[in-house]
């Protein structure tokens, strides 16, 4: 897979803000295989996504997704964390990163005493009351410079986002697997009004399909 030439077909548009999702999902729908997202991906998917964290301002996660992670490369750019609870390791290497601060999303709600501590490692953004207004917190992030956005799930804060009306644009990898069972879905949330999107691409990869979708306009 040419990934370099594949890249572009995902410049960001023009119009800013504009906040694009990425995630992956089997045929049948499940985001991971008995809780590992990297069980359905492989090298090009991840690739893919490396890249295109290259092209955005902030790449946006919740804590579920953080803590899956573990870690966070020091070249990709600013991480911003969607968190109530703030049940985060501070100690240890996302919160050590010495090129981009953290950024921390969260509420009036949250414990005091570790939202002192999350100030202390990262930037801290209240918006809301018992929990995160993500609406709110994209738009401030936009009004920081954090114009494109890039969100990396999981797919409770995927759906606040798509029902805040900021999902602007979905990249889908389609794996070529089935795992019934009960894993969630790439957004996991309340019924939101329908959004209409409109396709940008298909690209094959062997078996994998990158789908592109983006808001569907008038």
């Amino acid at each position: 897979m040419d990934v370099d030439a594949m890249l572009e077909n995902y410049a960001y548009p023009e119009t800013t803000p504009w906040l694009r999702a990425n995630m992956i999902a089997t045929l049948d729908g499940a985001i991971q295989y008995k809780g590992n997202t990297g069980a359905i991906g492989y090298r090009g998917d991840w690739e893919l996504m490396r890249r295109l964290r290259s092209l955005a301002d902030v790449v946006i996660m919740g804590a579920t997704t953080v803590r899956e992670y573990d870690d966070f490369p020091e070249s990709a750019p600013p991480l911003a964390i969607v968190s109530r609870s703030l049940n985060l390791d501070f100690d240890g290497p996302i919160f050590a990163r010495t090129r981009h601060r953290p950024i921390v999303i969260t509420c009036e709600g949250a414990p005091r005493e570790t939202r002192r501590l999350a100030e202390q490692r990262a930037e801290v953004i209240v918006c809301g009351a018992e929990s995160a207004d993500i609406g709110k917190a994209l738009t401030e992030l936009a009004g920081r410079g954090y114009k494109r956005q890039l969100c990396e799930g999981g797919p409770v804060v995927l759906a606040e986002v798509a029902a805040a009306g900021w999902l602007h644009e979905l990249c889908l990898t389609l794996s070529p697997t089935i795992t019934a069972g009960d894993a969630a879905r790439i957004l996991n949330g309340p019924v939101i009004d329908m959004q209409s999107m409109e396709l940008c691409h298909a690209i094959q990869d062997g078996n994998y399909l990158f789908l592109r979708y983006r808001i569907a306009q008038g």
